[in-house]
């Protein structure tokens, strides 16, 4: 059975920085894109960051240069820094695993960030 465990989310204030994390279990994490998606009250979900198989990333314009994700094969888990945070990120975070070239994909269960004063 497939699981996907966010955490590190969190309140902080404007401008601060979070490092999420997601653990997986149950799937071979290694041949998986990964991502990072968010869902704010009242929007669709879109997408923040993946990192393919082979370690390139790709960023949503509204956080490149801010927030940075990687992956570490021998743990399994797939981070996200989110530096110089803005009240515009705050949002549910979910974390997606998929492989290329397949539909079925993976999702946890999310985690809050809030970036507020």
């Amino acid at each position: 059975q497939v699981q996907l465990v966010e955490s590190g989310g969190g309140l902080v204030q404007p401008g601060g920085s979070l490092r999420l994390s997601c653990t997986t279990s149950g799937m071979m994490f290694s041949i998986y894109r990964m991502g990072w998606y968010r869902q704010a009250p009242g929007t669709q979900r879109e997408l923040v960051a993946v990192i393919t198989p082979g370690s390139t990333t790709n960023y949503a314009d509204s956080v490149k240069g801010r927030f940075a994700i990687s992956r570490d094969n021998a743990k399994n888990t797939v981070y996200l820094q989110m530096n110089s945070l803005k009240p515009e990120d705050t949002a549910v975070y979910y974390c997606n695993a998929k492989r290329i070239g397949e539909v079925r994909e993976y999702w946890g269960q999310g985690t809050q960030v809030t970036a507020s004063s």
